[in-house]
């Protein structure tokens, strides 16, 4: 019990964004996220969804990582109806209201490429839903590879821009460049990697993804 407990909470706090980020002049009015329309309406194929996780590894997230929002997807239209392709266990899409209002409070913030009218044409879109459909039903990683066999949320998303349309959304960055100072991190580090902590590890953040200079605010509620 305790080790399954000490693995979430490794899993929880290398995925998390920046909530010191500035909103940009272009976020729209607050929403009821039981307006499906009026959410719906502002969507693009390839939009990045970003919300604060329930997961009772809250504490362990903010300590390492002084961030908001630790879950983040990426958005498509199946058909009619709108998904969010997000990397939980395993990797599936969820209906954009359901992971909504899985979120705290029902928050969310919807972000875009600045220049997807010219980057992100239909062909591109199509390869990026490809690349997406190829990682369903793989394992959450847990360890944070970067190899493909495994994936964790913002890994997915950016591996789907890199791999589709040879776009790196966020700086990767190391193990070593989060907050590991408090002694709860610090335990929970040694525990689940014993003296082997993976220290230069290469991962990538929500909060790598969230403060890109490549997005811009879309909507917020």
């Amino acid at each position: 019990m305790i080790r399954n407990t000490i693995i979430l909470l490794i899993s929880s706090f290398l995925l998390s964004c920046s909530a010191n980020s500035n909103i940009d002049s272009e976020v729209q009015p607050k929403l009821d996220t039981s307006s499906k329309s009026d959410i719906e309406s502002k969507l693009e194929n390839g939009d990045i969804i970003f919300q604060v996780s329930l997961t009772p590894q809250s504490k362990a997230v903010k300590l390492a990582t002084k961030s908001q929002y630790s879950h983040v997807g990426i958005i498509f239209k199946d058909e009619d109806s709108w998904m969010v392709y997000e990397a939980i266990q395993p990797v599936t899409k969820t209906p954009l209201k359901e992971w909504i209002e899985r979120g705290e409070n029902g928050h969310y913030v919807l972000k875009r490429l600045k220049n997807s009218k010219k980057v992100l044409n239909s062909e591109v879109i199509e390869k990026m839903k490809a690349i997406g459909e190829e990682n369903m039903g793989k394992d959450y990683d847990i360890y944070f590879n970067w190899s493909d066999v495994e994936m964790y949320c913002s890994e997915l998303v950016w591996k789907i821009y890199d791999q589709a349309a040879d776009i790196r959304i966020g700086e990767l960055k190391q193990l070593k460049d989060l907050d590991l100072t408090s002694e709860s991190v610090q335990t929970i580090l040694s525990e689940r990697y014993g003296t082997a902590i993976p220290l230069e590890g290469k991962i990538i953040a929500p909060s790598g993804l969230f403060d890109s200079d490549k997005l811009r605010v879309v909507d917020q509620n």
